[in-house]
Formats: structure tokens, sequence, C-alpha cells
């Protein structure tokens, strides 16, 4: 026999629950007691209904999370030379990587035997993602000399994102990737236009200053691309982002698919030849099933912003909902930084964990066997929704002042981020946020004082305008 579930109950609106949460409160203010307002500025209701999703762009949002299910589990690799760097990628492959990233460091790339080092191992079959100190060219002249067939993977250098933190560019740099493009045209997975959050997410930014100032490079790349001759799809093609995750759960998945939804609003403007993005309406808006081929690639990589040297065992977990925060928000690439990566060389036991805590997500929560888990959850799709309006809100600012570029020369945005930034340090400092094993519940280990803080980067030129830095957030908590 079929019996009816909750049958007993009387179906209630979201004004009949508020209703009663005020009365059960007797007296209590509902706002100030049961609302909260994130570091982004966004309300947060203690309850969420269908009611909340009225909203014509949610089928918009959800289409675009659509992509091939799973992720690349993609750990780094430090170069050392052409024989050890070789027979620690093949390791690292037969032990649950689908990709890497080759950190080449300050290597010399003319002094590097590409045949030597990749002896045994096609880039065809297996992503390689090079970081290349702006070596870029050098690389790509070395790569074509032996490779016959079309390669996967690129490069992660992002010229302006090291402009941002170093304080320079070469003055070649855009002409330099604009002939890069064309070089790669049949390696249609090789993606050398990488547009990067780091440097926004490790000098403190919040998540809607992240999405704003990165969909804004992404637009500087199009701009100058485009004016150097390149199509529209080419560029679109080329590029792909690689975005830092931070330990804010919800607000990190849905940071993803926000990205996804805008640089597919903003790349549409740029392939169907109309009006810039800076003058674009959202809500008007709608988006043509002809030109959605910009197919956004996204690379997420675990944050070293809140990377701790105190009980660096709690790194791991933060690593492990930093991971499942980019899984479900979407990414196609993942890499999991080491829990000492960040404080001293890693070793053979953390390399592991880091790339073991990608293939648990896949075998044992079997988060890659949905391409979309947060479609349909009513905090989650009102949390993007918030957002998109927010981060679209302050891109246009952005645009407004000349774009990335000019914004930055007047420290516009250096200023929001470090704004910020002391806003989560005051949070820390006086316990209204809590971060475990730095402001609560710390174990004073001894190996705390064999870590080294490596998070510092090339010498910067004289400074005409503030530079971004990278930072650690408990470093304060360190001392």
């Amino acid at each position: 026999m079929n019996l009816p579930l909750f049958s007993e109950f009387s179906s209630a609106d979201k004004a009949a629950w508020k209703q009663q949460a005020v009365k059960d409160l007797k007296g209590k203010d509902f706002n100030a007691n049961l609302q909260w307002i994130s570091a982004e500025g966004l309300v947060v209701e203690p309850y969420y209904a269908a009611e909340d999703l009225n909203d014509d762009r949610l089928s918009e949002v959800q289409s675009v999370q659509q992509k091939p299910m799973g992720w690349l589990n993609q750990p780094v690799i430090i170069y050392e030379n052409e024989k050890e760097t070789n027979a620690k990628m093949k390791a690292v492959l037969q032990k649950g990587a689908d990709a890497l990233v080759l950190d080449l460091g300050s290597e010399e790339v003319g002094e590097i035997e590409f045949s030597k080092l990749f002896n045994g191992l096609k880039l065809s079959d297996f992503p390689v993602y090079f970081q290349t100190n702006g070596q870029e060219t050098s690389v790509m002249t070395a790569l074509l000399k032996f490779i016959p067939f079309q390669m996967k993977g690129g490069f992660a250098d992002d010229g302006l994102a090291r402009w941002m933190v170093l304080g320079r560019l070469p003055e070649t740099h855009f002409e330099e990737l604009a002939a890069l493009v064309k070089k790669t045209q049949s390696s249609p997975q090789f993606r050398i236009v990488c547009v990067s959050s780091h440097p926004f997410h490790n000098a403190g930014a919040n998540a809607v200053q992240e999405l704003a100032f990165t969909l804004a490079s992404a637009v500087t790349y199009m701009d100058k691309l485009t004016d150097l001759g390149l199509t529209a799809e080419e560029v679109s093609a080329k590029l792909y982002f690689s975005v830092s995750t931070g330990t804010n759960y919800f607000m990190e998945i849905a940071k993803l698919r926000a990205l996804r939804y805008l640089w597919e609003k903003v790349s549409l403007q740029f392939r169907a030849g109309g009006v810039p993005p800076e003058v674009l309406e959202l809500e008007q808006q709608t988006l043509n099933p002809k030109l959605q081929t910009v197919n956004t690639f996204i690379h997420a990589q675990t944050s070293t912003f809140y990377s701790s040297a105190i009980t660096p065992d709690s790194n791991m977990l933060r690593a492990t909902t930093e991971a499942m925060s980019a899984v479900m928000g979407g990414c196609n690439a993942l890499t999991v930084h080491a829990y000492d990566e960040s404080l001293k060389t890693q070793d053979d036991f953390s390399e592991r964990i880091a790339r073991n805590i990608s293939t648990l997500l896949k075998e044992e929560a079997h988060l890659d066997k949905a391409v979309d888990p947060a479609a349909g959850s009513y905090y989650l799709e009102h949390l993007t929704l918030q957002l998109i309006d927010a981060a679209w809100d302050l891109f246009l600012k952005v645009e407004e002042k000349g774009g990335l570029m000019a914004a930055f020369e007047e420290n516009f945005i250096q200023n929001q981020v470090e704004s910020n930034f002391e806003a989560t340090l005051s949070a820390l400092q006086t316990n209204k946020r809590v971060m475990i094993g730095v402001n609560k519940f710390r174990v004073e280990e001894s190996m705390k004082h064999n870590f080294v803080n490596v998070l510092n980067v090339d010498k910067v030129e004289v400074e005409i305008f503030k530079l971004l830095k990278n930072k650690r957030i408990s470093q304060t908590f360190e001392q």
C-alpha cells in the first residue's frame, strides 16, 4: 500500500516560515539574529525556498555549467634536471595524476634538452602546463623541434599577473602571445592564454573582487589580442582560467559557477562582434546557442593564502574542503597543494596525500558522476546569482576607469583588495572568524620552527604604483 509522505503537514511558503521564526525569537530582531553579511557584502538568509529562484537567468546559469564529467588530477612537478624530472613525471602519472604542471622555475630554457626531458612521454596522451617564468616563446620553439603531433596542455604563465606582482611586463608580451596562438592552431587542446586569479586571491581579495578583477584581466587579453589581428574565436579557444579556491565552502562553489556564466556572457559579445562588455546589460542579454562554443576551461588550485605553519596537518583539512568546492563548482582540472608546500620543500608523503585527495573525491565521494552537483540547491543557486550581480557591478567600475591596467595603475584594485585583507585579518584577530589551528584550537608544535616561508617571489622593480603581494593570512599569528 502506498502512503503519501508528509500528508499530515500543510504546505507553507517562506513568509509563513519567517512569521513562525519571528514568533519563536520572542521579540529579538530577525535580521540581527538570523541573517548575516558575508565578506563580500552579500546578505545570507537563514532559509531558502523555491521562490528565491524566481530569476529568468537561472536556466542560463545552469546551461553554461554543462561540461564533460569529472576533472583532471593535475599536481605540480618542480624541474630538477632532465633525467630526474622525467622519472618523476612518469611515476606521478602512474600514481593517479591525469595531467601535470611542470614548474621550470628560473631554469634557462635553452639549457634544457626537451627531447630527453620527455623521453617515453607524449604530450598527446596527457596535458602538461608549463610554468616558464616568462619564457613561453623559447619553450614553444623547443617543443616544436621534436613534437610532430598535437599537444595537450599549455602555458601556466599569466603576463598580466606577473606585472601586477612584479611591476614589469615585456613590451612585446602581447605580440609574442598572439604569435603563439597562431603557432598552436594545430593543437586545439594546447591553451596558452592563462588568466589567473591567484594574485588577487593571495593578496586577500574576496570572491566578488576575485571574480571582477579576473574577468577584467580576461577582457584585457581579448582586447589586446584581437587588436593584433586575431579573431575572438581564436583567442577564446586558447584562453583558460586558473583560479584559487579558499575555505568559504559554499562561496567558492558559487564563485566558479558565476565565473563560467560571466565569461560566457562577455566572450559572447566579442564572438558576436557586438557592443563592448562595459555597456552590456546582463539581464537584457540572452545567450545565443549557436555562439556557445567557448567551452570555458577552469583550472582550480587549493589556496596558499590560508596555509598555516602552526598545526600544519590542519592544512590537509582545508585543502580537502577547498578541493570539494572546486570540483562541485565545476573545475576542469584540479591542483591540490601539499600541506607543507608553502612552507618548505614537500616530500613524497605530503605530495601523495595531496594527489590522493582528488582521487578520493572521485573514487569514494563519486563527485565526478554529476555535471553540476550544485544545480537546484536553493541557497547555492541564489548565491551564484548574487555573486554574478556584485562581481558585474565591480567589473563595470574597472571598465569605467579604462580597464584592468588603467585601474591598477591608479591603485584602485590594490586598495580594494588591501581593504578586504585588513577586514579579514581583523575578524581573525577578534575571533569573529575562526581558522582552525591558527586563532582557535591551536597545537604548538616544534615542527613549525623548521618551516621556511617561500611565498616571496622575484625581486620587484621600482614601484610606480602599488603591487599585489603574496600573503598568508595566518602569518600574523605565527610570531
